[in-house]
């Protein structure tokens, strides 16, 4: 009898975490506000990160002629340098992000460029959208709804920008509620024209704070004015690293005119 109670017990304790789990998560989630989840969702994109560094390789579709593109992106916080690892002709091309400024740094190029994030990179993908990802911080919720995405029950939030330097205007950005993470966004114009959509996907893994966090694998980006316009953003080898300071320095990336590279 004893041990047949004890096992009840077990079974009992066991139930009750697991009833007790299923009702405390729900309760984290809503005791968030629409701009904490954003922030969340940011972190799936390399924002709200301290030092973070990953391999892109961009492929392109522009009027049924393929390309790509190989980049290593270092961040950290609102900073991030971007070198171009390929093609030939453009390896050693670099832009600097520091605190939303932007600037395009060239071998041949005496001093850097200032450039907008909203500048066209590489097929749909604007220079904006190589680095960090930080809708909180860039925009606020002005809706709020519920949909189904792939599946997925989303809070579906209307963004619109706070920050003059953002890369976009508006967005529709779709979470989803239980792994928050970003599934689909619409970009638009002031106007309200839609001009691309994005989709992502998440198969790389951070340890974040002692917890196992779904990283961007996959941007994929549709042009709603071409449509066979395809940039596909793949990310790769992502590692969490201290950045120096002296890495986001104005004057350091850039290559003096003769000088050799000797990496």
């Amino acid at each position: 009898m004893i041990y047949r109670f004890k096992i009840k017990m077990g079974t009992l304790v066991a139930l009750i975490t697991f009833v007790m789990t299923g009702l405390l998560a729900p309760v984290v989630l809503a005791d968030m506000t629409a701009q904490e989840i954003l922030k969340k969702a940011d972190e799936a994109r390399g924002g709200n990160i301290g030092g973070l560094e990953w391999e892109m390789i961009i492929d392109t579709v522009e009027k049924g002629q393929p390309q790509q593109r190989t980049l290593q992106v270092t961040l950290r916080g609102y900073d991030a340098l971007v070198e171009f690892l390929a093609p030939a002709n453009a390896k050693g091309m670099k832009f600097l992000i520091v605190d939303r400024n932007m600037w395009f740094i060239k071998p041949d190029l005496s001093r850097p460029v200032p450039i907008s994030a909203r500048q066209k990179l590489a097929g749909g993908a604007a220079s904006g959208d190589i680095a960090a990802t930080n809708y909180g911080a860039d925009y606020q919720v002005t809706n709020e709804s519920n949909e189904v995405f792939n599946g997925e029950p989303c809070y579906l939030y209307d963004l619109s920008a706070i920050e003059k330097r953002a890369t976009y205007d508006r967005i529709k950005y779709w979470i989803s509620k239980e792994r928050l993470v970003g599934l689909k966004a619409e970009f638009y114009t002031v106007s309200g024209k839609l001009f691309k959509t994005a989709l992502f996907v998440y198969e790389n893994r951070l340890h974040i704070e002692g917890q196992s966090r779904p990283f961007i694998s996959k941007m994929t980006i549709f042009s709603a004015l071409i449509k066979d316009d395809v940039t596909i953003m793949t990310y790769r080898k992502p590692v969490l690293k201290k950045v120096p300071d002296s890495m986001f320095h104005l004057n350091l990336p850039v290559k003096q005119p003769g000088e050799k590279d000797n990496r």
